[in-house]
């Protein structure tokens, strides 16, 4: 579910509406509703001129896109990466990391990126032997060319058929068939292959996971932590930004202020078993950020619950019209997102989009 407004000018026109409404001279009142339409009419121009200089200012410098070779070892590497190689050969190639956060295996994703172009996240072992990998940009290489914006019949064809379930502990969980994933066990890996319902079943990101890693993690869900719930929080920050780049659109500031908002939502649907913009005291995202006196001129929500990370939430959020359309919203300036876990540790995500 996806809503945005403007609640500023809304409650502008209404407040003076009610001084027209309760105004006995006719004419009067007709002078107020033309002054109040121009005072609009001049608030929305300044606004939009605002936004649109703003968004310019926001535009990114290109960066040179590494020349990509088939993996030696594997199906896939990642900006030339592949499982198996060092942290020396990684940091050798694309520098340090713009964010250590912790993830779902219990290891740190490492966010390598400029600008969030060239976008990629890796996780290490103890020894700093690489054993995760995730992009949603264009760096996927394969021996048969299957790379960003290939067809899912392509993957099929290199990669044969998709598990449809996953053994952790004594339980198999079964795994969703909703055609927004797939994951292979292929190369002492899972292989999950991301695809934009959006554009024709595409490929839109991967993540690979080696075997070890993925078994080490005993159920679907990870316990809470504060670790976790921070990783998550800014892990869906960076991959907002990721594909907003993808879409040559202006990276989001993060904002401290509304992501308590977005938190405490998050909170409380965790609590309180429920999943929904409206909380349980009838206020809307656009109630609970002037609550917290958060100015805006536009402002969005995005919720997702359920998903076993950031990865799987954002890519889900992306084949979702409303809440890809608050993602690739040109309009907006800052982003805060939070999260929380209920009992069984399901995570519930909360993104609050805005521009003041």
């Amino acid at each position: 579910m996806n809503r945005e407004t403007t609640l500023s000018a809304k409650d502008s026109i209404t407040t003076k509406m009610e001084s027209i409404k309760n105004n006995p001279d006719v004419a009067t009142g007709l002078n107020a509703i033309a002054d109040t339409f121009h005072e609009v009419i001049g608030w929305l121009d300044g606004s939009i001129a605002q936004l649109q200089k703003e968004q310019e200012q926001s535009e990114l410098s290109p960066v040179e896109k590494p020349t990509l070779t088939a993996p030696e070892q594997q199906k896939f590497s990642l900006h030339n990466i592949e499982l198996g190689d060092s942290k020396d050969k990684v940091e050798q190639a694309v520098g340090a990391p713009k964010r250590v956060s912790k993830n779902e295996y219990g290891v740190d994703w490492y966010s390598y990126h400029e600008n969030y172009q060239n976008f990629m996240m890796i996780s290490y072992s103890e020894n700093d032997i690489v054993n995760g990998l995730y992009t949603n940009q264009d760096l996927i290489s394969s021996s048969n060319g299957v790379k960003l914006g290939s067809s899912k019949e392509s993957v099929k064809a290199y990669l044969g058929e998709p598990i449809t379930q996953m053994r952790k502990g004594f339980v198999y969980y079964q795994i969703q068939d909703n055609g927004e994933y797939e994951i292979y066990q292929i190369d002492n890996s899972y292989i999950t292959v991301f695809y934009d319902q959006h554009e024709n079943n595409t490929v839109t990101a991967i993540q690979i996971i080696d075997l070890d890693l993925e078994g080490n993690r005993k159920d679907m869900y990870t316990k809470p932590s504060e670790q976790l719930k921070e990783g998550f929080e800014y892990q869906l920050f960076d991959l907002t930004n990721a594909s907003r780049v993808n879409h040559n659109l202006g990276i989001l500031t993060w904002d401290d202020h509304v992501k308590e908002t977005a938190r405490k939502h998050s909170i409380d649907m965790a609590e309180n078993a429920y999943f929904n913009h409206e909380n349980l005291r009838g206020q809307s995202p656009f109630d609970r950020m002037h609550e917290d006196n958060i100015a805006f001129i536009v402002a969005g929500e995005n919720l997702a619950y359920g998903q076993f990370s950031s990865i799987f939430a954002h890519e889900g959020l992306m084949n979702s019209i409303g809440h890809r359309e608050n993602i690739l919203k040109p309009d907006y300036q800052y982003l805060g997102v939070g999260v929380a876990f209920n009992e069984k540790s399901q995570p519930y995500y909360t993104e609050n989009f805005f521009s003041n």
